[in-house]
């Protein structure tokens, strides 16, 4: 690992994923992931709304796409450098751009309509068939029912 204090390791029930944190496009986002982290808020939160060939979205503790951190919202940070790629983790938010606090989205594919509008704080480095793996939603908005969850988020440098 190159940066253990800028490296996610998030277990699934799949198995282990390894995601860089990019600090230098979204500094105040990695912040939060790695404050959330440390405070085992990630832990036993679901993916509520998979999407085939779009995105694994999680981060919420209520599980129904509103609940946030009790952390304030963060402005956008948007990079006209890094594009949403298969891998990229983005920072979820209402139509607001200065919505975004605890939810994120992880991409099964390229979704260029996304770059510019939303944040990228990461990317997987290790571990795409455990996300590949997470079940999918019904529906257009894609909401899961029992959904796969998180069983623990740390930072490489946390991990015992």
């Amino acid at each position: 690992m190159a940066d253990a204090e800028n490296t996610l390791i998030m277990e699934l029930a799949h198995g282990r994923v390894i995601i860089e944190l990019l600090p230098d496009i979204a500094p105040l986002h990695v912040e939060r992931v790695k404050t959330l982290a440390r405070q085992g808020f990630y832990d036993g939160t679901p993916f509520h709304r998979v999407i085939e060939g779009f995105m694994a979205q999680g981060g919420d503790p209520t599980g129904t796409g509103t609940g946030g951190s009790d952390l304030p919202d963060l402005p956008a940070e948007f990079s006209r450098v890094y594009k949403f790629v298969r891998g990229t983790v983005g920072a979820a938010r209402t139509s607001n751009p200065n919505s975004a606090n605890s939810q994120f989205y992880i991409m099964f594919a390229p979704a260029p309509h996304l770059d510019g509008q939303y944040t990228i704080w990461g990317q997987v480095t290790e571990g795409m068939e455990h996300i590949d793996a997470i079940k999918r939603g019904s529906g257009g908005g894609g909401t899961v029912s029992n959904p796969d969850k998180i069983v623990k988020a740390q930072l490489a440098s946390d991990a015992k």
